[in-house]
């Protein structure tokens, strides 16, 4: 393991002081969201704004240069246009700076001569320095522990989940969605052109970091395949990688040209390379935080049997061929469970399935909305299933005053359930829950309390049948193929 580049990424998360150089009172301008960032997250640490043309900037003291700072200065976060950055770094030795995040783009991918030469030039004057360098055409680091950001409306609040995204926007939303489902980040760069630091870099530290456990990525293209497709492999022997590739096609290679100065590689390299790696290669944000649910609130399955409960005769069939389609299995409801349902609801004991349709249960001695809540004990407690899922709805056929007390009843209960860790448990709640103009709707709006019940409980929810199996299913690969190495 490289030592200084794990020392030189441990100072730019954990700075003592960060100096914004190009910083602003423009708020259209990067140099004054950077500034902004690290005071509404509450970084510790000094901030230096660098602008000779302003003595305050949000009422701290600037600086007409980087070398004018009074201390020490660790990170550089470089606001400048490209053509000034190499004057930059010849101020940073002094100070006594490890690394320096480059915001600015417009370089080589867009595929100019003096472009490239350009940014060749700050490479060259960098590494003759000694600076190591985030970027160019990047947002940089967010790090919730350490007060650190790059965008707005971040949570501040810190996960286990690193991510190492080469484009900026993607690790911003990749953390934004996440943070609907559950799911809270320990780490995150964006890297952008990887000039100098690059993505084998950023997943050497990540699989090194004792914050992280679970790493998810966003690749365009690789800077050194040969160390990469290396590095990949050990990282995933130690913590779970999965990654987008971006550029998979004609169109999309194109694009990564144009948007990170990346050479995209085909398809099915890509799938050859993370299958032999030992990583998941997810395709598209949506999958990805998929499957990061499941990583971060399951634990391991290492069976496909899969126990069914839905609310509707046409649900549960679809529900089943949807299981099926993606590799699980979907047994008989065995005898154990049959004598149980014999006692509990013995006029429809003898044709319930698996899948339950629960909409059958309407009328029994035990009441339906009791029912709701027992049929998933039932499976659990049943050595025939690996894993649950229930799938939540609001299609029935009673009040929305009736239907809300069954919901909440059911809601809790499968709650309840879950914290008993007698087996894992998946819910299923319709996304037409987070559609605003549905929301007036009262079932909508209980649906949407369901599901941020659940998604609070770190229960794994999930909008589909077909989302749900699918992520389970490479969950399972992946805990099948690490017991087999």
């Amino acid at each position: 393991m490289n030592t200084g580049l794990i020392e030189t990424l441990e100072t730019a998360f954990h700075p003592r002081a960060i100096a914004v150089v190009g910083a602003s009172e423009d708020p259209f301008s990067f140099g004054y969201h950077y500034v902004r960032h690290l005071l509404d997250y509450g970084y510790p640490g000094h901030i230096y704004p660098v602008n000779p043309g302003k003595k305050y900037i949000l009422d701290l003291r600037c600086y007409p240069s980087l070398s004018s700072i009074p201390e020490p200065v660790d990170y550089v976060i470089c606001c400048l246009p490209a053509s000034k950055v190499p004057d930059l770094l010849t101020e940073c030795p002094p100070k006594g700076v490890k690394a320096v995040h480059l915001v600015a783009g417009r370089l080589s991918e867009t595929g100019r001569q003096e472009a490239k030469e350009l940014e060749a030039r700050i490479l060259q004057v960098a590494r003759r320095l000694k600076v190591r360098l985030i970027g160019p055409n990047c947002l940089g680091i967010y790090y919730p522990r350490g007060g650190m950001a790059h965008s707005y409306n971040l949570s501040k609040e810190a996960g286990a989940i690193g991510a190492v995204c080469q484009s900026g926007g993607t690790s911003a939303l990749l953390v934004r969605y996440g943070e609907l489902r559950g799911l809270r980040f320990s780490k995150v760069i964006s890297y952008g052109n990887a000039l100098d630091l690059d993505e084998s870099d950023f997943l050497c530290y990540l699989a090194q970091d004792n914050e992280t456990k679970i790493i998810a990525a966003y690749f365009e293209g690789i800077r050194d395949g040969k160390k990469f497709l290396k590095v990949l492999g050990d990282v995933a022997r130690v913590k779970p990688v999965i990654a987008i590739k971006g550029g998979r096609g004609i169109s999309g290679a194109k694009a990564v040209g144009s948007h990170t100065a990346a050479i995209a590689g085909s398809d099915i390299m890509w799938k050859a390379a993370f299958k032999k790696a030992g990583a998941i290669l997810a395709s598209d944000l949506t999958e990805l935080v998929d499957l990061l649910v499941a990583f971060s609130f399951l634990p391991p399955i290492r069976g496909n049997r899969v126990g069914l409960v839905s609310a509707g005769g046409g649900l549960t069939v679809m529900a089943a061929d949807i299981c099926e389609e993606a590799g699980l299995v979907v047994p008989p409801l065995p005898s154990d469970v049959r004598e149980k349902l014999k006692i509990k609801a013995p006029e429809i004991w003898d044709w319930v399935g698996n899948p339950v349709d629960c909409s059958i249960m309407g009328g029994v001695a035990i009441g339906f909305a009791e029912i709701l809540k027992e049929i998933p004990r039932m499976l659990v407690n049943s050595s025939h299933f690996d894993f649950t899922i229930a799938e939540f709805t609001d299609d029935n056929p009673f009040s929305e005053e009736v239907w809300s007390n069954i919901a909440k009843g059911q809601t809790e209960a499968f709650i309840n359930l879950s914290r008993e860790k007698l087996m894992p448990l998946i819910a299923v709640v319709s996304s037409g829950a987070t559609s605003s103009d549905r929301l007036p709707h009262q079932r909508w709006k209980m649906l949407a309390e369901q599901r941020a019940r659940l998604v609070d409980a770190h229960i794994p929810t999930y909008s589909t049948v077909a989302e749900a199996a699918r992520a389970v299913r490479q969950f399972i690969d992946y805990w099948q193929a690490r017991a087999t190495t």
